[in-house]
């Protein structure tokens, strides 16, 4: 049996045995851990038989001329799709345009109006807005979430967004191409998944970085900063005291190292999830010949989970990381208790 088939199996029977706790808020959270952690064996297993068919096969005709299958798959970088002078339009930044251009109005038409009590386009955005809020403030603390939230909040819906919406059908299957001995190819499509390019993920953890350099200067200072990660923690007298601080200034030494690749880390974790999902349903859409359709709908709707989740993740290790280095102790106590 697939090892990975085993990791799958064994999830199955954790996340039945977890719907049988007695604790609400636990149990949720367990649930929703192991069922992403399902998702991704199902995704792990979909692009190893994905690799499996598209193995390059040596073949050869009657009149001895060898033939070498093309390959399938989604290009790792977006492609180029028009330039304005020396400046490169590519089908993801065309998206990205999109999805940006789409929440302004969105946002312009839900506040066009406002009301006292509201109610359609006003009422949607006040409720996404609030929830944020709230789930934030009991995370970081109220202090914080009104100097950051701005930045998290439009980091949170612009990911869903573009997520959602590279899922749209024709999103990377409306294009320029050539006939195959598979068929149409798209070699170039008009349009790809923003966080389907390391570029847009890379410059969104790159301007996190800034802002939290600027959040931790502002609450803190530059000493303040310095001494979270150098400082000494705790109490000790004597020889024990130089030997934490040569242990606290090693590992502050390793916190610096960790910082400077959390940008590395933020973007590759967004955008290897959603290449992989994008890989996934080419890989359904090809597997049976004519029918390809039909197999890539339900994996529709866990792309559609995956990319709430991705946008989650980042939203949380980038507020959580903002906690870590600004928020004062009597702060981190209260959140801790709420």
């Amino acid at each position: 049996m697939n090892p990975l088939r085993q990791i799958r199996s064994r999830i199955s029977i954790i996340v039945l045995n977890l719907a049988r706790l007695q604790a609400p808020g636990l149990k949720t959270m367990l649930l929703l851990c192991f069922a992403a952690l399902l998702i991704l064996t199902t995704r792990m297993l979909a692009a190893d038989a994905a690799s499996q068919r598209g193995t390059v096969n040596v073949q050869q005709t009657a009149s001895g001329q060898v033939l070498e299958p093309e390959a399938h798959g989604i290009s790792q970088k977006a492609i180029e799709v028009a330039r304005l002078r020396n400046f490169p339009i590519t089908n993801s930044m065309i998206l990205s345009w999109v999805v940006a251009l789409g929440l302004i109005l969105f946002a312009q038409l839900a506040t066009r109006n406002m009301q006292q009590v509201p109610s359609g386009a006003q009422n949607f955005l006040e409720w996404i807005v609030e929830g944020l809020h709230n789930f934030l403030a009991g995370i970081i603390g109220p202090h914080l979430v009104d100097r950051t939230f701005w930045f998290f909040a439009t980091i949170f819906i612009f990911i869903l967004s573009a997520n959602w919406m590279g899922l749209i059908p024709g999103i990377g299957s409306i294009g320029w191409g050539h006939q195959t001995s598979h068929g149409f190819k798209i070699a170039q499509p008009l349009l790809r998944g923003s966080n389907a390019d390391v570029n847009m993920t890379f410059a969104m953890a790159l301007v996190y970085f800034a802002c939290w350099l600027i959040w931790a200067f502002r609450e803190i200072g530059v000493r303040g900063v310095f001494r979270e990660i150098f400082g000494l923690k705790g109490e000790s007298a004597g020889a024990l005291k130089v030997l934490m601080a040569v242990v606290f200034f090693i590992a502050g030494c390793l916190e610096v190292v960790s910082i400077l690749f959390r940008p590395i880390s933020l973007s590759f974790r967004l955008y290897g999830n959603v290449y992989a999902g994008e890989n996934l349903l080419e890989a359904m859409s090809l597997l049976v010949p004519g029918f390809g359709w039909l197999i890539a709908i339900p994996f529709y709707f866990m792309e559609v989970l995956m990319g709430l989740v991705q946008a989650l993740v980042f939203m949380l290790l980038t507020a959580v990381f903002t906690m870590l280095i600004c928020q004062h102790d009597g702060e981190a106590q209260e959140a801790a208790h709420a």
